[in-house]
């Protein structure tokens, strides 16, 4: 990219190239100017100084030639913008000002034109004491040209302007442009036809009844322009065509209430007037006019009407570009339209338009006309829709040889289809449709039922898509034509999408019958590739699935054993704490010289509670065996040790009945749980009273005794042991069997 222009080249610019040479070379180099202009203000946005404009200041003087100057007044205006307030100011207003009074009209008004972006970009105080005096002496100036570009430019500014302002320089130059004929001044005529709504949405606040009354009027005269005189020449044409244009700001102006008297004449003749170009403008407009009515918009039904018989196919054309809003705002503001006679009209316009543009070569349009249609489903009564439309259409999607018209025409037939009310209607409708298109003696017509098959799954509900068009869909797998079965084998996957289990196993079993039979017997090679993708495409959906329950069933696994393992961290939690309390509790002396086999007999507290209370009823002594078994039976520990231990118990029988009487206080007293001290010292009471009566045969006997349990007691140790690393030998097997 070239580098910012120097001081150098703005004056061999200025100095060397533009003072002698030819007018095209003229050109050229002014473009050239203009171009290096641009580049600066790109460049060097913050370096922006005199030098720059030296080569504008220099091509603007009355001495270069017309196309110089108009070439500067063009660059004045777009540079504006670029440049602070205070340089415009005191730097290109003068310039403009000097422009503004040069001797050539051109001149003046290409400068006049530009004095708008000048004025955005100086502010609203310097355009009111600056530009704004400049502006009306240019609208008294002595060419139309120039006091045409003046008016322009004071219609742009308006809202710039203040109420006074208006008032004193706008108005009075609007009632003078207005009083001017059209032989005086067609160009004038034709600016202000343009600038019509702009001036009246503008000025409404700033206007007194008979001005508002004599803007009406000047309106009236300019929709009738030029066509009492012969020829209607074009000027007029481009004037009836802007009126059509400003319709809407001027139903604005007048209030949707005095619409009747004041405009709808006018509005009449402009949708009735011989120029394609004028009723084309009225049409493009129409639904504006309509939604500003209101509950009024039935005064224009029979310009709709008008517009919609019309001959040209360019004004329907542009009436259908918003045709659905206009029906909207007439057919659902009146009361009681059904009953109206002009209703009937309205409908038979409708179908004639469809049918003139279905017998032409635009189907471009036809395709338009249809989709718009499909509005007449909320609209019509469904009675009325299905006599008149939905046959028409019936038609359209069965003969017409166009496919885009023939899509559009199936979302049409089942937009009327999934709206009429009438279960009779519907039936009848899809009756026709399976008889004429799905078991149609034509292959274009199965291959157009297919086309309504993959509309009417966006349209309609699974429910009812799978209920009325699926199953004829899927008998299409037996269509001699290979085209048919083709475009089945691409619908396949929207039709496995409608699908839901386990409702609709049966129709999804019947798919994949389907499947299978086209890939056992299908011989085109087209088909045979479009149902091996589509089948490519159910087997990995069918993978994802498998691979999603695998997810899911670790993650459950992951979560039971989680579960589990906290359940045995607790459990051991508990019976650490058990057995940390057995051996803190003061005065366990004989728990403590129980062997340890003996200490996984632990009862829960229920259990050492009812011991407690049996042993206090039968009195100390008489604590029987039976009541030691129970106690046995119902501890935490594991069946199988439990089960030995009573064996042993249950060979110590024999024993004399003092001892027995000892070995079941002192092994009740190593397995309950020592809650609390006083129990512990009336045991002890007791075994001391008991100890001072014995005889000294019986202890020597009970000596005996006592190695003998303790020998059958150690052996018992050995074998819970042994047992005990069976247990787990056999948990950790059964752990590795469930991994």
């Amino acid at each position: 990219m070239l580098g910012s222009p120097s001081s150098t080249q703005w004056e061999t610019f200025s100095s060397g190239r533009m003072s002698a040479c030819s007018p095209l070379e003229e050109l050229h180099a002014l473009h050239e100017l203009h171009e290096l202009h641009e580049l600066a203000f790109i460049e060097r946005p913050a370096r922006r100084s005199l030098k720059v404009l030296n080569p504008l200041l220099y091509q603007s003087q009355l001495s270069h030639s017309l196309q110089a100057r108009l070439a500067s007044c063009r660059i004045l205006g777009k540079v504006a913008h670029k440049f602070d307030t205070h340089m415009v100011k005191t730097e290109l207003l003068p310039l403009a000002r000097s422009l503004c009074q040069d001797q050539d009209s051109e001149v003046r008004g290409c400068m006049c034109r530009q004095l708008e972006s000048i004025s955005r970009a100086t502010g609203v105080e310097d355009t009111r004491t600056e530009l704004l005096p400049e502006l009306v002496e240019l609208a008294r100036d002595e060419e139309s040209s120039v006091r045409l570009a003046a008016f322009d430019t004071i219609i742009n500014l308006m809202d710039m302007m203040g109420a006074e302002d208006r008032l004193h320089i706008v108005v009075p130059m609007v009632m003078s442009v207005c009083e001017v004929s059209w032989q005086a001044d067609e160009g004038a005529m034709a600016s202000l036809s343009f600038q019509f709504g702009k001036v009246c949405s503008g000025l409404a606040g700033s206007l007194s009844d008979e001005e508002r009354g004599r803007l009406l009027q000047r309106f009236k005269v300019l929709c009738v322009a030029g066509l009492q005189t012969e020829g209607c020449p074009a000027e007029s044409t481009l004037v009836r065509c802007h009126c059509c244009y400003n319709l809407p700001a001027m139903v604005v102006f007048a209030d949707s209430v005095h619409f009747l008297p004041e405009l709808y004449p006018s509005f009449s003749s402009l949708c009735c007037d011989p120029q394609v170009s004028v009723r084309r403008s009225a049409a493009a407009s129409f639904h504006q006019v309509v939604k500003l009515l209101g509950s009024d918009a039935q005064l224009v039904y029979k310009e709709l009407v008008a517009l919609l018989q019309d001959e040209a196919l360019e004004v329907l054309d542009a009436l259908v570009n918003h045709l659905e809003e206009t029906l909207e705002a007439v057919l659902s503001r009146g009361e009681n339209l059904v009953l109206d006679n002009k209703f009937p009209e309205l409908l038979s316009a409708l179908l004639l338009a469809e049918q003139k543009v279905g017998f032409s070569l635009r189907w471009r349009l036809h395709e338009k006309l249809l989709q718009r249609y499909s509005c007449l489903a909320r609209l019509l009564p469904g009675k009325l829709l299905h006599q008149n439309f939905s046959l028409r259409i019936f038609t359209i999607l069965t003969t017409n040889k166009v496919l885009p018209v023939q899509r559009e025409a199936a979302r049409t037939f089942c937009t009327f289809l999934r709206y009429n009310r009438k279960h009779e209607q519907r039936q009848e409708m899809m009756e026709r449709l399976i008889q004429d298109l799905a078991q149609g003696r034509s292959y274009w017509n199965r291959l157009r039922f297919l086309d309504v098959c993959e509309t009417a799954s966006e349209i309609f509900s699974r429910k009812y898509f799978n209920k009325y068009f699926l199953i004829p869909a899927l008998e299409l797998v037996h269509d001699p034509v290979a085209n048919v079965r083709y475009k089945l084998c691409q619908l396949l996957p929207r039709l496995r999408s409608s699908l839901r289990l386990p409702a609709d196993k049966q129709l999804l079993q019947q798919l994949d019958f389907c499947v299978q039979k086209l890939l056992c017997r299908e011989k085109d090679k087209d088909v045979v590739a479009s149902i091996r993708k589509f089948h490519k495409r159910q087997e990995r959906d069918l993978l994802d699935q498998k691979k999603e329950k695998e997810e899911n069933l670790l993650l459950e696994m992951q979560q039971l054993e989680r579960q589990q393992s906290e359940g045995k961290l607790n459990e051991r939690k508990r019976r650490d704490s058990k057995t940390s309390l057995s051996i803190c509790v003061p005065g366990a002396t004989a728990a403590s010289s129980v062997p340890r086999s003996a200490h996984l007999i632990v009862e829960p507290d229920s259990s050492s509670r009812k011991v407690k209370e049996l042993s206090s009823m039968s009195g100390p002594g008489k604590t029987p065996m039976s009541l030691i078994k129970a106690t046995q039976s119902t501890s935490s520990m594991p069946v199988l040790i439990r089960s030995n231990t009573i064996s042993l118990l249950d060979r110590a029988s024999t024993l004399d009945h003092r001892t027995s009487s000892l070995d079941q206080r002192d092994h009740i007293t190593s397995t309950l749980p020592h809650r609390t001290c006083q129990m512990d010292r009336r045991n002890n009471m007791m075994e001391q009273r008991t100890m001072d009566h014995r005889t000294s045969a019986t202890d020597q006997r009970d000596h005996r005794t006592l190695d003998q349990r303790d020998h059958r007691i150690s052996t018992m140790d050995q074998r819970s042991k042994t047992m005990d690393r069976g247990c787990r030998v056999k948990d950790g097997q059964s752990r590795k069997l469930s991994m």
